[in-house]
């Protein structure tokens, strides 16, 4: 069984072909990065624009490096919630192309269902588990019970991890994306200021990252600060949320192993806890390679073949949502 499978969330094009006996056949991935810096972060029309531009052409470059044939596929899966709208529209009707075309059918894939399958493409793990998703868009944990057995047990209640590392790296005069520079420069620096850890201390398992936001903005504001000290204690403050928040949920679900995965996964500090955590605790942790971290189409073909074996697909007429709840995601088709 063999799929290909269309990413196109937010601002990366991905391609994957992938197959159930085989696994991966061969991938692409073209970033926005560099088209989206000059704005200090994703615009959604650019994005969309530049989805529309480079499908078709890394459809041609992805079947000639696997010179495979694409009529031998079996579906395609593709990413239809959560995203930049205007981006899941592009990616959705180039899959819904492809499938009239060949007359395959259409396996809808949630994008948060990909990262968390992501690492299973290096090594499927037994049930249950607890997910921690950290990304630019989504900091959430939810007890996984089976494959489509998801439940929601809290997440940020204003920005996400990898938004609030964008923000303060603007305010502090760098660059998009800022969670590479600033995941830097801690590193080079110590956690000399005293930042708040928000709803730390609450017996509920939400976040929140604006405050910490604004007490750096603060500092940046006095003028005189030490930008590798306050990227570090910026880090620590962030790690000390997600990690307080993660052991309360793993204290209530009782279960024993952990999977950190997203966009945000990829950072070095946060690896770099988390492991101290899961040694501490003697839990098992998995964390994928920082290539499938982030957005990519590898997961999503994952995630569309267990769907697939499901018996699960989609009309064709199928449209893209904005923001479908992931556990109600797969009671929607069949």
């Amino acid at each position: 069984m063999i799929t290909l499978a269309v990413e196109t969330s937010c601002d990366e094009t991905a391609l994957a072909l992938y197959s159930q006996e085989r696994g991966l056949i061969g991938d692409v991935l073209l970033s926005q990065t560099k088209i989206h810096q000059e704005f200090g972060g994703v615009v959604p029309e650019l994005s969309a624009r530049e989805h529309t531009k480079n499908l078709l052409p890394l459809l041609d470059l992805l079947l000639k490096k696997t010179n495979f044939n694409l009529s031998k596929i079996d579906f395609i899966s593709f990413t239809l919630t959560p995203g930049l709208i205007l981006s899941l529209v592009v990616g959705v009707s180039f899959a819904k192309s492809i499938a009239y075309a060949l007359r395959k059918p259409l396996v809808p894939v949630h994008h948060l269902e990909g990262h968390i399958y992501s690492v299973f493409v290096e090594k499927p793990i037994p049930y249950p588990f607890l997910a921690l998703i950290v990304s630019g868009g989504h900091t959430d944990l939810y007890l996984v019970e089976g494959f489509g057995r998801y439940t929601f047990l809290g997440g940020t209640l204003d920005d996400a991890v990898g938004e609030s590392y964008d923000k303060t790296a603007r305010l502090m005069g760098f660059g998009y994306p800022g969670g590479p520079i600033l995941d830097r420069l801690a590193k080079e620096g110590k956690p000399t200021y005293n930042l708040p850890r928000p709803m730390i201390e609450e017996p509920t398992l939400n976040m929140s990252f604006s405050g910490l936001k604004t007490a750096v903005r603060r500092i940046v504001e006095s003028g005189e600060y030490s930008k590798e000290d306050l990227a570090s204690s910026f880090q620590n403050a962030v790690l000390d949320v997600l990690e307080a928040k993660t052991l309360r949920a793993l204290e209530l679900t009782k279960v024993r192993r952990l999977i950190v995965v997203g966009g945000v996964s990829a950072n070095t500090g946060l690896r770099q806890r988390f492991s101290m955590l899961a040694d501490k605790l003697g839990i098992e942790l998995y964390i994928p390679h920082p290539k499938l971290s982030t957005d990519n189409a590898v997961m999503i073909a994952y995630a569309g073949l267990e769907r697939f074996k499901r018996g699960i697909t989609a009309p064709d007429d199928i449209n893209p949502e904005p923001n479908i709840p992931l556990e109600t995601f797969g009671r929607l088709w069949s």
